[in-house]
């Protein structure tokens, strides 16, 4: 009797090749133009996580799936890979990062998994703990995965105490960055303009790690700041509209007084 896994996904492979030699669209796509799409997907996966949406991260998980069978089947259109070698190659790569299940390796807790992991990445070829972060993620995240990445070569804080401390100092060092450009002639402003936003960097960096010491997800904290500033503003131009006035018709202290209501609504709930 066939595994129904196996039936699901061999149906999947068959439709990519329907799809591929008799739909027009599906004929024409390249790795390059399904790049973008795959970019656009994944991060509606991730907004379904963030919103805990169970039947939507069922339904982007399909999408994703269905765009590594595409290019999967591009692949072996190329003559480069088929999809039996992309499920092969990451069985192998797990068994290879995993001797403690695979092998006769003893690990103690997580974060000896992952500077075990860490060092056989290192024993494959790459050439720094850090060089397999992409360039492309988006930069609250790719502080994160560089902070994770540099805490498994033992580069890291003893504890939060420490790096809020860290973070006091950034801090004063971006206000003295700021002040330095006010303060300066109009030929130098554009080399301070770059110092103060270099030190802006540093004070976000060490938020960043801060949060990480902290056990809370950067990301996802700062993606619920953006959702509750939206559902605030949103709000606050509705109850505009009930006063028969648009926002830039009123005075800043009109707006924040509404602004506090519906803070307070939401405190309420």
């Amino acid at each position: 009797m066939t595994n129904p896994t196996t039936e699901s996904f061999l149906r999947l492979l068959d439709i990519m090749d329907d799809l591929r030699e008799k739909c027009p669209w599906d004929k024409k796509q390249t790795i390059q133009t399904l790049r973008q799409l795959t970019i656009e997907e994944t991060y509606e996966l991730a907004d379904a996580v963030s919103g805990e949406n169970w039947k939507d991260i069922k339904e982007e998980l399909g999408d994703l799936l269905l765009h590594i069978v595409f290019y999967a089947k591009i692949g072996t259109e190329k003559g480069q890979f088929t999809i039996i070698d992309v499920i092969n190659g990451i069985c192998d790569k797990l068994v290879a990062r995993h001797p403690h299940i695979y092998g006769d390796v003893t690990v103690q807790d997580e974060e000896e998994v992952k500077r075990n992991w860490e060092k056989l990445k290192l024993k494959e070829g790459k050439t720094s703990v850090i060089g397999g972060v992409p360039a492309s993620l988006p930069a609250t995240i790719k502080a994160m995965r560089l902070q994770e990445k540099a805490k498994q070569t033992g580069f890291e804080w003893d504890n939060k105490e420490q790096v809020w401390e860290k973070v006091e100092e950034e801090i004063a060092e971006l206000k003295a960055a700021v002040e330095a450009r006010d303060a300066a002639v109009a030929e130098n402003k554009e080399i301070l303009q770059a110092k103060a936003e270099e030190e802006f960097g540093d004070v976000v960096f060490s938020l960043i790690n801060y949060a990480r010491f902290l056990q809370m997800d950067a990301e996802n904290a700062l993606e619920r700041t953006n959702k509750k500033f939206i559902h605030r503003f949103t709000q606050m131009e509705k109850k505009a509209m009930q006063h028969g006035k648009n926002l830039n018709e009123m005075t800043l202290q009109e707006m924040d007084a509404i602004w506090n209501e519906i803070k307070q609504q939401r405190q309420d709930q």
